[in-house]
Parts: C-alpha cells; sequence; structure tokens
C-alpha cells in the first residue's frame, strides 16, 4: 500500500507505511503462473532508523511494511497465484528475526507497535489461508531463529532443509530476556500442537535444534537435503495449490497510491478524515459513504479497480489507523463518526453479498475484515457517535458495533432529522472479528436471542428508542442533553489513567472463547508488553541492553 505524501504543516514527515516493490531494498517477489515466491533479502544498511545494521536477515519495522504491501500486492495484483513461497536469498540463514539492537534502542511504545503489526502481518497471512484460499510454505532454507521462525509459524507448512548445521529456535528468553511475543508461544501449541513440555524446552534453551529432532516435535512439517530441496518445494507448493480454493484469473487490479494529505488539523483522504484535537486528546475519525452510484457487476467494478468504494475506504482505514497508532500516541480516544447517504452503502453491501464468489470481490472483503480487526485491536477507545448526518448502515454500521461505548442522538419534535440505523448481512459474520464471531454476536456475548432480534430488523431503519431497546446503543440523549452528555462522557473518559484504559478494554472487547488470535493479543502481547518495562530486559544491565556487549545481564531475581 502506497500513498502521496502531502506535508501542509511544513513539519518533519511522520512514519508512514508506504510502500511499492519498485522501493523495495529487503524483498524481492517474483511470479511464476499460480506460484508467488517473496525471498527475504534484508539489506543491511537500510534500516528504518539510525543506530543499527540489520545483519544476519534480521528485521525492523521497515522490513515488516515491505512484506505487508507485497502480501497486499499478491492479492489485488496477481489473481492467479495459489501459493506463496517464503523463503531467504541468503545462504544458510533464513531469518535472525527483529533485530535485536533495534529493540535495545527503542523507546517502549515503538517496540509494543512494532510488535503488533507484525503481528497483525502474521495474522494476515493465516487469515487469507483461512477465508481466501491463499496458501503459503516456508521453504526454511538455513538457520531460522525467534521472529523469523513466527514468520514460518505463519506459513501453512514449513519445510526445513536438513544440512546438519541450521537450527529453528526461538532463543527470546534465555538471551534477551522477553518472550517470542509474535504468536510464537501461541502457534506453538495452538497450531501446531507441539507437546507442553517439549514446548518448554524448545522456548528456554538458546542454540535451536537441527532439523530431525525438529521434525520429530513438530516444529516443521517436512525436512529434506539440501540436494532434494528445490524438488521438495516444487511437491509441497503443488500439494497446496491442489488444496487452494482461490479462483482468480485474468488482469489483477493495481493498487495505486492512496491520496493523503497531512496538516496539522490530522490525516485527511478520499473517503476517510481524521481531524485531531490535541489539547482534548481525541481524534475524530469520518467514515463517508460514496458520494456516487457505484457498479453492480463484475465488469463495472473491476473496471473501477481500486476505486472501488469498500476497497479503498478499507484502506484508507487501515492507513489511517498505523498513522495514528505510531505518530499520535497520546491521542488516547478515537471517535468515530460517519457520514453520507445509506442507499450507497445499502447498495455495495448487496453487490458484495451477491458477488461474493468473485476473486476481486472476496479480496476487498478480506481487505475490510482485516482493516475493522485492525480497529477492533487498537489500544485506544473508541466511542461512536450517531447524530443527524449519520450513516451507521451495514458495512459502516461496523464501526458502531466496534465501539467501547455509543451515543444516538433523540430528536422527539423533529423524526425528519432523526438519525437511523440499518443492518445488513454484513453485519452477522462476513467481517468477524479476530475471534471469529461478527461484532453483533461478540456484543451480546453470542446469546442468540439478542442476536435474532436484530437480524429481524435487518433493512429497517431503526431510530434511537428502537436501537436503544434492541442493545445496538449505549446511550440516546434527546437533543437538549446531547451535546453536554456527549462532552461530559469523552471529557471523564480522557480523564482516566490510559494503562489502566488499556488493560479494560482489552480484557471487555472479546467475549467467550478464547482463539489463538485473541490469545495472542491480549494474553501474549500483554505480558511481552509488561515484560519490554521491565529491569531485567530493558535496564541498564537487562538482557535486551547488554546483548552483544560480552556482558551478562543482571537479573533481580524477584517472581512478580
Amino acid at each position: 500500500m502506497s500513498a502521496v505524501l502531502e506535508d501542509k504543516a511544513g513539519a518533519q514527515p511522520p512514519t508512514t507505511y508506504d510502500t511499492q516493490p519498485d522501493r523495495y531494498v529487503h524483498w524481492r517477489l517474483s511470479i511464476d503462473g499460480e506460484t508467488a515466491t517473496l525471498s527475504m533479502d534484508v539489506n543491511e544498511d537500510k534500516g528504518l532508523k539510525p543506530g543499527y545494521k540489520l545483519k544476519l536477515n534480521s528485521y525492523d519495522l521497515g522490513v515488516d511494511i515491505e512484506l505487508y504491501d507485497a502480501l497486499n500486492r499478491i492479492r489485488f495484483e496477481h489473481p492467479q497465484v495459489k501459493c506463496v513461497v517464503i523463503t531467504s536469498a541468503k545462504e544458510r540463514m533464513f531469518c535472525s528475526g527483529a533485530n535485536i539492537y533495534m529493540l535495545g534502542l527503542s523507546s517502549h511504545a515503538w517496540k509494543v507497535n512494532f510488535c503488533k503489526f507484525t503481528n497483525e502481518t502474521r495474522n494476515g497471512i493465516e487469515d487469507s489461508s483461512r477465508h481466501d484460499g491463499l496458501k503459503f510454505l516456508a521453504a526454511v532454507n538455513g538457520t531460522v531463529a525467534g521472529g523469523g521462525y513466527e514468520l514460518a509459524l505463519a506459513c501453512d507448512e514449513i519445510l526445513m532443509i536438513d544440512d546438519r548445521s541450521s537450527t529453528v529456535s526461538l532463543p527470546e528468553v534465555p538471551l534477551l530476556g522477553v518472550l517470542p511475543g509474535t504468536g510464537g508461544l501461541t502457534r506453538l501449541t495452538d497450531k501446531r500442537k507441539v507437546r507442553r513440555d517439549l514446548a518448554d524446552v524448545f522456548c528456554s534453551t538458546s542454540e535451536g535444534v537441527r532439523a530431525d529432532r525438529a521434525k520429530q516435535w513438530k516444529l516443521v512439517d517436512e525436512v529434506a537435503k539440501p540436494q532434494q530441496f528445490g524438488d521438495a518445494i516444487k511437491a509441497r507448493v503443488a500439494a497446496l495449490v491442489a488444496q487452494s480454493g482461490r479462483a482468480g484469473s485474468g488482469k489483477g487490479i493495481a493498487l495505486a497510491p492512496l491520496s493523503r494529505m497531512i496538516d496539522g488539523a490530522g490525516y485527511h483522504y478520499s473517503h476517510v478524515d481524521v481531524g485531531i484535537d490535541r489539547n482534548a486528546r481525541t481524534a475524530t475519525i469520518t467514515v463517508s459513504a460514496p458520494e456516487a452510484a457505484q457498479p453492480k457487476d463484475l465488469p463495472g467494478i473491476h473496471a473501477t479497480g481500486a476505486q472501488w468504494w469498500p476497497l479503498m475506504m478499507a484502506r484508507e482505514l487501515d492507513d489511517a489507523i498505523l498513522m495514528l497508532r505510531t505518530n499520535d500516541l497520546d491521542i488516547g480516544m478515537w471517535i468515530l463518526q460517519t457520514r453520507g447517504t445509506a442507499d450507497e452503502v445499502l447498495s455495495c453491501d448487496a453487490t458484495m453479498k451477491d458477488l461474493a464468489d468473485n476473486w476481486f470481490v472476496r479480496e476487498t472483503l478480506g481487505m475490510l475484515r482485516r482493516a475493522l480487526a485492525r480497529l477492533d485491536v487498537s489500544s485506544r477507545t473508541l466511542f461512536a457517535i450517531v447524530d443527524a448526518q449519520s450513516c451507521f448502515a451495514g458495512t459502516l454500521a461496523e464501526f458502531l458495533l466496534a465501539a467501547d461505548r455509543s451515543f444516538m442522538l433523540q430528536t422527539p419534535d423533529d423524526e425528519a432529522q432523526a438519525p437511523a440505523i440499518v443492518l445488513t448481512d454484513m453485519n452477522f459474520g462476513t467481517l468477524p472479528m479476530v475471534n471469529g464471531v461478527s461484532r453483533l454476536a461478540n456484543r451480546f456475548c453470542n446469546e442468540p436471542q439478542p442476536v435474532a432480534d436484530a437480524r429481524a430488523q435487518i433493512g429497517n431503519k431503526i431510530g434511537a428508542d428502537a436501537a436503544l431497546a434492541l442493545g445496538l446503543v449505549t446511550f440516546a440523549p434527546d437533543d437538549i442533553d446531547w451535546s453536554e452528555e456527549v462532552r461530559l462522557a469523552i471529557e471523564e473518559r480522557t480523564s482516566l489513567s490510559p494503562d489502566a484504559l488499556t488493560g479494560l478494554e482489552a480484557n471487555l472487547r472479546f467475549t467467550g472463547p478464547e482463539t489463538m488470535e485473541t490469545r495472542i493479543f491480549a494474553r501474549l502481547s500483554a505480558w511481552q508488553n509488561w515484560i519490554f518495562n521491565r529491569p531485567n530486559a530493558v535496564g541498564e544491565k537487562g538482557a535486551l541492553k547488554v546483548f552483544g556487549t560480552g556482558s551478562k545481564p543482571k537479573f533481580n531475581w524477584e517472581r512478580v
């Protein structure tokens, strides 16, 4: 995903998530029929920030930004691809994981945002396999450690070279005093079903294990000697292609750069606008319905390409979330608004439902699903405001359902100006959260009756009283008290501890049974964030700080 950056304020540009293939310095993307190959070839002198070298195919945020862009290029620009091979262009080294010196130099917030984006990119690989039929093979052609192994774990299969020297390891605990926090611990048990005691041994030793034991312990799926490794890749690709449900063909959809303007007031796109109030520590994210009629048939949709409203809006939302997370740490509340006419949103929803078997429509739904999931796991308070200009209809109603609280205006003396919510099939499982259920079902803790009551209202305009009765909104002040109640609620929320709110929101947002993804974002990420703040990891004598100096870390031995 790329963007045209215009800095109106004249200040130093913020960190952005923009790139395109001709700007890659760390990855090579090649396409051969139904197979795409992503070869990791990290340029050690091209770190995103100064102060470290990306040796041994280690990565930083810049490397992951390229990977994320490449995955989206494969999804949209190469519809014929059914299997992606992720491998290394370097001899005997697949990937040594996140760059340790980068982590040692980074602020706590930078480390947390880096880990979260990396997690989401890995989860996106699994999301594409699960929903869209795009399969992934990790062709591990050398030593793999830490985050490199976590990248391999995100793939459908892992094929490892058996050259008697290459090893696989998760060495974070013994070497760095931190966790394999990009899903490593969780994927070992939940995904690969590695026995608990073996996982304990594996994660607490730094030297790693060679190919034969790695297969015995289920850390990899297959191993092959160097002479047979190329043929083994071909065989596993053929098997994964046969499993793929991806049915794309013909010309892909080019992902043109987003048009994004940055000024002192926020970030501005075609369908998404972010207005920042730094004094109030709030950002108002306004998502607009299409201004013009959208195509309803496949030729028209394909001709519209990346400008098609559902895709453009999803890409802009995704970019806006990343910009806010990385560059606006003190903006603790995101106020969600919508604008426009419901008819065009409802028309787009109907079109996506009718044409959901088409590869481009399916990939657009995937982009929407992943962008909304990024919103769900953001450590920010989300308040939704349903006022007279709102358009919380269908896909846009997902923003209302994602909110921690919602406020809907009542206008008892002016029905013509009264806002309304409209639900569609899109709100009942098409765009699930990372816990695998719809935001509606999640809202009601998976109780069936409230969901059934809401489903009975599909297509109807739901006013404030009905929305309150159905449990779709939290409060419905009348027009006399509206401004004051909303203002007080926002001011009260922003006065609370951001640390406590992050913990509160993370625990309340996902109801019911845990999934691998919710464990990664709630349990594993929470522990990693805590460990990142502890002196045993980042203190003057902490393991991250002294790594590579020849000194041993000095630990506080108290268990907390």
